[in-house]
């Protein structure tokens, strides 16, 4: 394949076409090219690289295209469109974000300023959200829909914004909410507008599927929502009910699923508009899913829908049953935060070094010390060939079982054990280069392949940036975002730098299946080699932990600008975690820290164990490493460097 590599080959190898929406290819450089607005407006991302380097950020650090935000806001909200009027459907799309997805201030204030023309609202999910939602809404045609239990702070709020004019929706989870709102209500002195999740019996698909069906965390059983609507015409407000909920899932991958949901739901709204509430929208929640592997199946972590499908069944499965059930179409509300957020996110990671098996890092040739097992070994090497593949391998497994048996009973030293091991994965690689492209490769030869695989260590936690793949085996793209007109020798899986043995990606995304492993290019000393985590944008940024103390990392926040030379421009950098700010989440106060250790070197001054100026010297580091960033800081490959 290396003689016939180029850029349609790297396009296809990483299936950048596929998962990249029309967001992301590989340009004329071999570099990973942005759209954020899939038009020809585009970024060279190692030229973004360079840029936020120049502006004080180092690695690992996140790239958000706030271009593609608007774009995706812009998207959702014109594929209802397009389906309403297709349909004839009577009624609008009132689309909200759900916070939860990513809080960060930028990303929620472009969201919310893209979908002003649509009337696009927000969801929150708990006291604080609401507080943020009540902040920056402004549109009182759009909606605030209050999900998750609530307490009476929380309903005393949302009651605020029903007095400052906003549509704030207090969506019931479980019945004894609905007399809480009500009673609160009444001291606040406004009508609320109420909503209630129901339990659908259809079930969810994924793995967020049990965030749905008869035995989900949230939602009213069918007795339950009989019984709130008695509640509600005894308080003489049948009214208030405005709308009714569902959710099936975070990431639902097949579109039957949506449709059975859909028309159920549907189904509930009808019978309450046909018991006296006049409500008014239908919510049917998240799951909109991301085609994060390209293949556009059921997989967990593809969809076999596109956007414009989904629309178009959500309003037509709605307009049915409503129509036969001879009641109005309902406003359509959604909360596709997963969709709008994960494609404007990268993160991108170093890597700074590789674990290589075949790699011989010590002599290999036979001495007179050696036990005849060695010069077999190399005897072996010497006349392997693509004929006797098979039956070589075979002789040199033997030879290594042989060598870790005498070693384990005294009979063998370390170096000729070392070289009869290092001989091993040197045939063993070339056993697996002569089975490559082969229509029928044995199985041992593929588990050799991963076993044989490099490990590139990357200057990142899996537990920080990545959590959804650590916990729940969410897959993303990742790939190399340079030199992608070099054709990629080498197979490896990812390391960070946390001392957790789970601190690893083993697992890549593939058209036909899930890989084992990943196509790299092989280090050069002194040169840098950054690799892309593609559609991070929803969830990972709030999720991750601080194993081993490693915080947020840095950010740089883009912008397409015609104006510019570049035809962008950085608009805002945040800085990661510091060391003394992630210790203080602890309990460790880094000004006490400072101040013990500086008694200990004043200590050791008095005692002569250091001189004063080496003293000052080794404290100022101190003070300076509680300022810096939790990450590695390297020059070039395994450089390390000082800011």
């Amino acid at each position: 394949m290396k003689q016939n590599w180029d850029i349609p080959a790297a396009i296809s190898l990483y299936n950048i076409d596929r998962w990249g929406s029309g967001y992301f290819t590989i340009n004329d450089r071999g570099n990973i090219q942005v759209n954020p607005t899939r038009a020809p407006a585009a970024i060279d991302i190692m030229e973004l690289i360079e840029e936020a380097k120049q502006q004080g950020l180092t690695f690992p650090m996140v790239l958000r295209f706030q271009d593609l935000l608007r774009d995706r806001v812009e998207t959702i909200n014109k594929a209802f469109a397009a389906a309403m009027q297709e349909a004839n459907y009577r009624n609008e799309y009132r689309g909200v974000f759900p916070i939860k997805v990513n809080q960060l201030r930028e990303v929620v204030e472009e969201i919310v300023d893209a979908g002003a023309p649509y009337h696009f609202g927000i969801e929150a999910g708990s006291k604080p959200e609401l507080l943020a939602a009540m902040a920056i809404h402004r549109d009182h045609e759009s909606l605030i829909i209050c999900n998750g239990y609530k307490d009476k702070l929380f309903i005393e709020n949302a009651l605020l914004g029903r007095k400052l004019g906003k549509k704030v929706i207090l969506v019931v989870e479980k019945i004894e909410e609905l007399a809480e709102i009500l009673r609160v209500s009444k001291e606040v002195g406004v009508e609320p507008m109420i909503g209630i999740r129901v339990r659908l019996a259809a079930k969810g698909a994924g793995k967020w599927a049990t965030s749905g069906g008869e035995n989900a965390k949230f939602g009213v059983s069918t007795a339950e929502l009989v019984a709130a609507s008695e509640l509600l015409k005894k308080e003489g407000l049948p009214n208030a009910l405005k709308l009714v909920h569902f959710h099936v899932g975070s990431q639902v991958p097949d579109i039957g699923t949506i449709k059975r949901a859909v028309r159920e739901a549907a189904r509930f709204y009808s019978k309450l508009h046909k018991l006296g509430h006049e409500l008014g929208y239908l919510d049917v929640g998240g799951g909109l899913g991301v085609d994060y592997d390209g293949s556009r199946t059921a997989f967990d972590s593809s969809t076999n829908y596109s956007l414009h499908e989904y629309a178009r069944d959500i309003v037509w499965n709605i307009m049915e049953v409503c129509d036969s059930e001879k009641v109005p179409h309902p406003a359509i509300v959604s909360e596709s935060g997963r969709a709008i957020v994960a494609h404007h996110s990268i993160l991108v990671v170093e890597a700074f070094g590789a674990i290589e098996k075949d790699k011989a890092p010590i002599q290999i040739e036979a001495v007179a010390e050696d036990p005849k097992q060695v010069g077999e070994v190399l005897e072996i090497q010497r006349n392997l060939t693509q004929q006797n593949r098979m039956e070589s391998l075979h002789d040199a497994q033997q030879l290594k079982e042989q060598a870790q048996s005498m070693f384990d009973l005294g009979l063998m030293g370390l170096e000729s054990k070392a070289r009869i091991e290092t001989v091993y994965w040197q045939i063993a690689k070339k056993v697996v280069d002569f089975c490559a492209g082969m229509k029928y490769v044995p199985e041992e030869v593929k588990d050799l392949e991963v076993t044989l695989s490099d490990q590139y260590v990357c200057n990142f936690s899996v537990f920080q940036s990545l959590l959804d793949h650590w916990a729940l085996g969410q897959l993303f793209p990742v790939m190399p975002i340079h030199r992608l007109n070099e054709f990629p020798e080498r197979q490896g899986t990812l390391v960070d730098i946390t001392c957790d043995s789970d601190g690893k990606v083993s697992k890549f995304i593939d058209l036909q299946d899930v890989k084992d492993t990943l196509s790299l290019h092989k280090l050069k000393p002194g040169e840098h080699y950054y690799l892309g985590f593609f559609l991070m944008g929803a969830y990972q940024d709030i999720m991750g932990d601080l194993h081993n103390l490693f915080g947020r990392v840095n950010e740089a926040h883009v912008f397409l600008d015609e104006d510019e030379e570049s035809g962008w421009y950085i608009e805002e950098t945040i800085e990661g975690s510091a060391i003394g700010e992630v210790l203080s989440m602890t309990q460790w106060d880094k000004n006490e820290l400072a101040r013990q250790v500086k008694a200990q070197v004043d200590a050791a001054i008095k005692s002569d164990r250091l001189k004063p100026s080496e003293a000052m010297k080794l404290l100022a580091n101190y003070e300076r490493a509680l300022k810096g960033y939790t990450y590695l800081q390297f020059n070039g490959n395994g450089t390390s460097a000082t800011k």
